[in-house]
């Protein structure tokens, strides 16, 4: 069995995950426009880096059954209690409506996304919210993108999102060190950050605390900057192409100055 390398943020941030990053409404687009780029016909899906199902689980809704693969067994613990509590998972689409169960919801798998791999092929492959600059070494996040790449049916689409460099860089306002809040709408609830940059070593190392009615946590996390043209080297290098890329789950176009970058891919060799 290859070693599953599990850098601990799930033992962090797994049993608050879902407030700081909620699912529902605020995932809907991201879930819709997943949905568009799936092939349809009854292709796979697999999610690398799954946490606890907040796009998965309303995903597997519109597109039929997810693989979820994770290195945290803290967050595929609160996947699968979520799946056994709540039962048939509906999705919230943007116009508010809601779609009818049309599969089964998520397989959660403990794995390294850095080099896992399965007898399946999948029509659409999809690592999001920034789980790929938690890979610190590039060599690690190429590595990644080859084993999803491999996982792809012919003519199946990868979508990779990951933060953008120069936002991080101006949300420290040129500073090597700089802190902030950010306010949820809940009363009481917010996330203080003190954000350290490593330009040299385009480490960003953010540690938080989490405010909740009265309540406090503490949490760390560490992401490589990694620009959307070493995306594209690395998927270029798996042998697929750059088809668009986003700034949000809105098509918005990116100009390089937005928090997040979304690339999709396909096989070079697809129309």
């Amino acid at each position: 069995m290859t070693d599953i390398h599990d850098i601990g943020y799930g033992r962090q941030f797994a049993d608050f995950y879902d407030r700081l990053f909620p699912g529902g409404p605020a995932v809907a687009q991201t879930v819709r426009r997943l949905a568009d780029l799936h092939p349809g016909d009854g292709a796979a899906t697999l999610e690398l880096g799954v946490g606890t199902g907040r796009v998965a689980l309303p995903l597997a809704k519109l597109v039929g059954p997810v693989v979820g693969v994770d290195s945290s067994p803290e967050m595929l613990a609160v996947l699968t209690e979520t799946m056994a509590a709540d039962g048939p998972v509906t999705a919230v689409i943007g116009d508010g409506s809601v779609a009818p169960a049309v599969g089964d919801p998520v397989t959660p798998v403990l794995g390294d996304l850095r080099h896992w791999a399965d007898e399946r092929q999948y029509g659409l492959v999809y690592c999001v919210c920034g789980t790929l600059s938690m890979l610190l070494d590039p060599q690690e996040q190429a590595r990644a993108v080859q084993a999803a790449a491999d996982r792809l049916a012919p003519g199946g689409t990868l979508v990779i999102e990951t933060h953008n460099p120069a936002f991080a860089l101006a949300l420290n306002q040129g500073r090597a060190r700089e802190s902030y809040f950010t306010p949820y709408p809940v009363r009481d609830t917010g996330l203080l950050s003190y954000s350290t940059i490593d330009a040299d070593r385009r480490i960003w190392h953010l540690s938080h605390i989490w405010f909740e009615q009265g309540r406090s946590r503490i949490a760390t996390e560490l992401s490589r900057l990694t620009t959307p043209d070493e995306v594209d080297a690395y998927a270029e290098q798996a042998g697929l192409r750059l088809v668009e890329r986003h700034s949000d789950w809105a098509g918005t176009p990116f100009t390089g100055t937005e928090p997040m970058h979304i690339s999709v891919y396909r096989p070079a060799d697809a129309r």
